[in-house]
């Protein structure tokens, strides 16, 4: 069973008390909650349901930079969050991603893409202009996928 914290509780377990996150991922994202190893975090661009996992370790830029636990834990929870994001969303494909070419604090973006979305089949980025989420669709999603993950 899977236990999520809310992104405000003091570091236990595997979290750094001190894990400082980049700017930009700050700005243009929200913390739903901490797993295990990463942050989950939601884009304020609303025009796709867009998760990021953040591992929670300083000075990481790529993934075989992690310890090998810390990679067998990152898959686990982007495995994890991938299916809640499909179950929630009914998406014809997740897009998992690690580019990091401009932010380049490790971060995954777990995409959920469907037909006829905005650029579909393109790429998300660098694609048109962000939307914020409306505020009700937001809570809705949110919710569905926090219980998903639960």
């Amino acid at each position: 069973m899977h236990h999520s914290k809310k992104c405000d509780s003091p570091g236990e377990g595997y979290e750094v008390s001190d894990f400082l996150l980049d700017e930009r991922l700050a700005r243009d994202s929200e913390c739903l909650s901490k797993l295990g190893l990463c942050q989950l975090r939601l884009s304020r661009d609303g025009r796709w349901p867009w998760l990021i996992l953040v591992p929670q370790r300083n000075g990481v830029s790529e993934i075989f930079e992690l310890t090998p636990l810390d990679q067998a834990v990152l898959t686990f929870e982007i495995n994890m969050v991938a299916n809640a994001l499909q179950k929630v969303t009914g998406a014809t494909k997740i897009n998992v991603g690690a580019l990091g070419n401009i932010v380049r604090q490790l971060h995954v973006h777990v995409i959920a893409r469907s037909e006829g979305d905005p650029n579909w089949p393109g790429p998300v980025w660098g694609f048109g202009t962000a939307e914020p989420w409306d505020a009700d669709a937001r809570k809705i999603f949110v919710d569905k996928l926090q219980e998903a993950l639960s």
